[in-house]
């Protein structure tokens, strides 16, 4: 988790510089006024983008999306995508070891925070997978967390509840049920839930 939304960052930024800076204030070329109030508009709006990107002459992550805004003028100034953002990690094979997919995605610069919305899926480098409507990553303080419903495909056991919070690789991870707080790796067992019962509670929480 924290080495794909690091290289977005770099990626999106590198994005930028190929594009250039487009200002709403310019002048079009039929004469009419232009919209002066910068305050509601993005500085750069990206349609389909979609990057690969090497490390070491080996391709290592893929990116998706299909809308990009940065918003300058905004308190606090933050990037939108609207439409989703998807993100892979291979190996050196090109099988996909970890990802990232949601269907918003919001990360506000001035804070280093994530903020991931809707049908949110992240699977980590070991193989564990993490479902919920609501996901944060605060890079600053080099954690993740969520107030939502979430379900944990893990490799041992499977987890459900709420009040997640994980360290930035989720590895180490903290997670609430209804019967208390359970940590990974210290052999507590969570009360049964089904995982049709699991899923169907996430499900709902994600159409509300």
């Amino acid at each position: 988790m924290k080495n794909l939304l690091k290289i977005l960052i770099i990626s999106l930024m590198g994005h930028i510089c190929l594009m250039g800076l487009f200002s709403c204030q310019e002048d079009d070329d039929s004469g009419k006024p232009v919209v002066s109030n910068r305050d509601s508009l993005p500085i750069l709006v990206s349609k389909g983008v979609s990057t690969l990107i090497s490390d070491s002459g080996i391709i290592r992550y893929k990116i998706i999306s299909e809308d990009w805004f940065i918003y300058d003028k905004k308190d606090p100034t933050y990037w939108s995508f609207e439409k989703g953002l998807f993100i892979e990690k291979f190996d050196e094979q090109f099988h996909v070891e970890a990802f990232i997919n949601c269907d918003t995605a919001y990360y506000f610069d001035a804070m280093k925070l994530w903020e991931l919305r809707g049908r949110v899926c992240v699977k980590n480098l070991k193989g564990e997978t993490f479902k919920t409507s609501l996901l944060y990553w605060d890079n600053a303080n080099h954690t993740i967390y969520s107030p939502a419903y979430m379900v944990i495909d893990g490799i041992e056991q499977d987890l459900d509840g709420y009040d997640f919070r994980s360290n930035e690789t989720l590895t180490d991870y903290l997670i609430h049920s209804s019967s208390g707080a359970f940590p990974v790796g210290n052999g507590f067992e969570t009360p049964h839930t089904s995982r049709a019962d699991s899923l169907a509670i996430v499900n709902d929480s994600i159409e509300e």
